[in-house]
């Protein structure tokens, strides 16, 4: 591997900047979810993903601490629970004491509460990014005009909405619609939402050489999506991070695209 993961700001060209390709924690705990975590940043990824609902933000934290990567050269996404509409701080304070840090780099709602949007708890959002917890703010699961509700609310737009998203989901309008208010399409799930036997996906990974899921995961980079492919297996870890220098063409890419048609 010799290229570098691409990223993209979140927000203004002076804002933290986020890996496009991450990895993702979710059902994996205890050691289990240590020794992925540890095997993915050995292999190259600097981007970890987890949330509080997982259950495994102190083991996360471990491995973060025993790679001995600096601090700097990591982002690290968390996620509050969408029941903890009143919590918030009380639970960002666990976030950060479990994961080891005095900051996340991204802070999400995990989903919108039960009663909607709920400004009122992205104001708590807002009120940790001015205080330097959370470098970046964002949702998760939102649609494009439950994020109006928090703009029109507060002034501040999320930087990311994180998504299930695969060229099954392709959605021009949606992509569209967040870019339209700045805010950057997070996928998540990217494997388990698309069919690997489709033909169109085949041929791509055949013409490369490279396996379904490692075309799935170009296909997000080379649209400027963030994608979290998560694995605990090595060689499957190891795999999902070597796409750096795959290229798919404009026709390939339209062709996957089309899954999502």
């Amino acid at each position: 591997m010799t290229g570098a993961v691409p990223t993209v700001a979140l927000g203004a060209e002076d804002s933290p900047r986020i890996p496009l390709l991450g990895f993702g924690t979710w059902q994996a705990r205890g050691e289990e979810v240590y020794n992925a975590v540890r095997t993915a940043l050995d292999v190259g990824y600097r981007h970890i993903d987890t949330a509080t609902m997982y259950g495994n933000e102190a083991q996360v934290g471990r491995a973060v601490a025993d790679s001995g990567i600096d601090r700097a050269d990591l982002f690290v996404t968390t996620k509050c629970p969408p029941d903890h509409v009143g919590r918030e701080e009380e639970t960002l304070d666990a976030s950060l004491r479990d994961l080891g840090l005095d900051h996340v780099d991204l802070w999400l709602v995990h989903w919108p509460p039960h009663t909607g949007a709920t400004p009122e708890m992205w104001e708590k959002f807002v009120e940790a990014q001015q205080t330097g917890r959370a470098r970046s703010i964002g949702v998760s699961n939102y649609s494009p005009a439950e994020i109006d509700e928090l703009i029109d609310a507060t002034g501040v737009a999320p930087a990311i909405d994180q998504i299930p998203w695969s060229p099954a989901d392709h959605d021009p309008d949606l992509v569209a619609a967040l870019r339209d208010r700045g805010v950057v399409l997070e996928g998540y799930s990217p494997f388990k939402r698309t069919d690997m036997g489709a033909p169109a996906l085949a041929a791509v990974a055949q013409a490369h050489d490279v396996t379904p899921q490692q075309v799935v995961v170009r296909w997000h980079l080379q649209h400027g999506f963030v994608v979290i492919p998560k694995s605990v297996h090595a060689d499957r870890i190891a795999a999902n991070f070597d796409v750096l220098d795959l290229e798919l063409s404009s026709a390939e890419m339209d062709s996957l695209d089309a899954l999502g048609a």
